[in-house]
């Protein structure tokens, strides 16, 4: 075996090379992916009857793709997305944007890096809020989201003041995600396809730790190890490999 004697982080950096190669995502429009988006989110239980919005940055400053308001996660198509300014003016498309994805704007203005944002009201994410809680990483599937997580321990109301984006923008700082008391979750990621492994992760971490906390102390992990996996996980080759699974079930379960 010639990688016997290899060391850990050589046999990563070759895995990783030949992921680049051997993981080739399927090139889709963003009215595309941010409509699948809606449809993988509701097959993960992330719907809740009108709330929680996604919007992704177009090639236009300051212009954004979402969801029409009335429309659920599992009713939107590529055709029927708006795209809006950063007022939530609608500028291509018919309908009205959710008023609530004014939040948005700020972390928009605040992180150059975000390129979409997901806000949903899963049943789990939002049970471990009612309760005040941060997220619990602990498990290696979580580590993606390892020192990702901001908490928002005060529930501003309904979020549709600039007071509230500001609150909401300013307690992610730097991160990808945040679980916001008494109402859900946010991810502000880099792509489409990030955002939304994202938010399915989040969910499934607060189910696991609301589980485990129901029988017991849930343990740390070592803070260099959960950063190696969260390297290792939160890769875009990776979370482009993985969206595409999620697309393809959810497709077969909603075709457009």
């Amino acid at each position: 075996m010639k990688t016997l004697l290899a060391e850990k982080a050589e046999l990563i950096d070759q895995s990783v090379d030949a992921m680049k190669t051997h993981l080739v995502a399927t090139e889709r429009p963003l009215r595309e992916k941010v409509a699948l988006t809606c449809r993988i989110l509701f097959t993960h239980g992330h719907d809740s009857g009108l709330a929680g919005q996604i919007t992704a940055r177009t090639e236009t400053p300051g212009r954004y793709l979402t969801q029409r308001l009335g429309l659920g996660f599992d009713e939107i198509t590529p055709a029927n997305l708006l795209e809006v300014d950063e007022d939530l003016v609608v500028m291509a498309g018919d309908g009205m944007a959710n008023p609530a994805n004014r939040f948005h704007s700020w972390i928009y203005r605040a992180r150059a890096d975000v390129n979409c944002i997901v806000h949903t009201h899963p049943m789990h994410a939002s049970a471990l809020s009612l309760l005040e809680r941060p997220l619990k990483v602990a498990h290696m599937d979580s580590c993606m989201l390892y020192d990702e997580v901001s908490f928002l321990a005060r529930w501003p109301g309904v979020p549709v003041g600039n007071e509230e984006g500001e609150l909401i923008a300013s307690v992610l700082e730097h991160r990808r995600a945040a679980l916001l008391a008494h109402h859900g979750l946010v991810i502000a990621a880099r792509s489409v396809e990030e955002a939304c492994v994202l938010a399915v992760q989040v969910e499934r971490t607060a189910r696991m730790q609301l589980l485990a906390e129901a029988a017991g102390e849930i343990r740390d992990i070592d803070p260099a190890l959960a950063r190696e996996a969260h390297d290792w996980i939160l890769q875009p080759t990776r979370s482009r490999a993985t969206f595409d699974y999620f697309a393809r079930r959810a497709l077969r379960e909603l075709p457009f």
